[in-house]
């Protein structure tokens, strides 16, 4: 039954995303708004699927502010990165060079408006991220990333990269830490899709000013909160 569940998934979202992001693109000269209007609808398309299909369920525990603050997360699947499409209005993303990079949709991204993240660029890759951040707040846009970097499977907790105290001193503003568990369900780098609850566990928030090892370290444990 999972197998059957994680075929029909990949062949309803996988060809659905390739009609949103032409649509994106036809909607891209009429301005922001329309384009924002079918990126959000996109993320909603995907929780509809996973939750139909996969039967797989979204459980926000705590409360998730829309404001333009600086919000970090887990990241343990694909799920969470389109997921928040639904969790915030027009939400400023960063993602890896290599993803904005893929043909159509990478247009689409950058239309959008996304921090890209290029991890051997060094100070000067660091100032462009806190630029486009700070421009984002200014919008009032949040701002979302993850500071692992990268996706890690369920359970483990590796150490936060340099770019989230990067941002946290430049930026100066408050950091929301949330927890993600959809690894469990939607494992890294697997095809087979589970039935289950993605959860978001919400933490404290973090203040702006703190010593960078605290935020560091107050970051670590409320991203890992749901950690088994």
């Amino acid at each position: 039954m999972i197998l059957l569940r994680s075929l029909l998934f990949a062949l309803i979202f996988y060809p659905g995303t390739f009609l949103w992001v032409m649509a994106a693109l036809i909607v891209t000269p009429f301005g922001p708004r329309p384009l924002r209007a079918v990126v959000g609808s996109w993320g909603w398309f995907h929780r509809i699927a996973a939750r139909i299909v996969l039967a797989q369920k979204v459980k926000i525990d705590g409360v998730i502010p829309d404001t333009p603050m600086l919000f970090i997360f887990k990241h343990e699947s694909m799920f969470e990165t389109i997921d928040l499409l639904c969790l915030f209005h027009n939400p400023m993303i960063a993602a890896k060079r290599e993803l904005i990079d893929i043909p159509l949709w990478g247009r689409v991204a950058r239309t959008y408006g996304m921090i890209i993240v290029e991890r051997e660029a060094g100070a000067s890759a660091m100032r462009s991220m806190r630029r486009t951040a700070a421009k984002a707040m200014a919008e009032g846009r949040p701002v979302c990333l993850f500071p692992e970097g990268t996706r890690v499977p369920h359970g483990e907790a590796p150490e936060i990269r340099a770019g989230f105290a990067g941002l946290y001193t430049l930026l100066r503003v408050p950091v929301l830490p949330i927890a993600v568990n959809s690894g469990r369900v939607a494992p890294r780098n697997s095809f087979l899709k589970r039935p289950g609850t993605v959860t978001y566990k919400v933490g404290e928030i973090i203040p702006p000013g703190l010593p960078r090892e605290e935020a560091e370290a107050l970051a670590h444990a409320a991203i890992n909160a749901l950690n088994e």
